[in-house]
């Protein structure tokens, strides 16, 4: 079972880019990153994310273009059927997981627009900053002239715009 906080769902605009995202955390992490700014979520709080739940939310933010996923929970399973579901009744919706582990799965690559990898670490700073070890790829589905990837190659290419975070230090009037 997937879960979320209900009240920490927000629209954010600065997650990922060029996109009106609601933003919805996911309780049960297993990340143990030092420094977590919200370490409440390793723990089993929240509601069920269910297929309810998400029409709910999407039809209470008219205007969202990506639904992001706060990090993975603890049932890969759950979360590849929640999003399999909005992939289906919401196609036009771009998908984005932020998760804290080092490289995920190819399929999760398969399944999201956009993914975040790598656990924070203090020293090196968050996604805006240059320094940072985090990377955000936008994935791009590839299908096959019959409509499928082809089998002995990925679905997916990756390209990291991590880059898009970094401000440059001086502003010119």
């Amino acid at each position: 079972m997937i879960k979320y906080v209900p009240e920490m769902t927000s629209v954010v605009m600065e997650e990922i880019p060029d996109k009106v995202t609601l933003a919805v955390d996911i309780s049960n992490c297993t990340g143990l990153c030092e420094g977590c700014h919200s370490p409440f979520l390793r723990k089993d709080v929240g509601e069920e994310l269910t297929p309810e739940a998400v029409d709910s939310m999407l039809s209470d933010n008219f205007g969202v273009n990506c639904f992001l996923f706060l990090g993975e929970g603890n049932d890969p399973e759950a979360l590849m059927k929640i999003t399999a579901y909005i992939r289906k009744v919401y196609p036009a919706l771009t998908l984005a997981i932020y998760s804290g582990r080092e490289s995920v799965e190819d399929e999760i690559f398969a399944s999201f627009d956009y993914v975040k990898v790598g656990p924070f670490r203090p020293s090196c700073g968050p996604l805006n900053h240059r320094t940072t070890n985090q990377r955000l790829y936008k994935v791009s589905h590839k299908k096959s002239a019959a409509g499928s990837a082809a089998a002995d190659e990925k679905s997916y290419e990756l390209e990291d715009i991590t880059y898009r975070f970094w401000r440059s230090s001086s502003l010119s009037l």
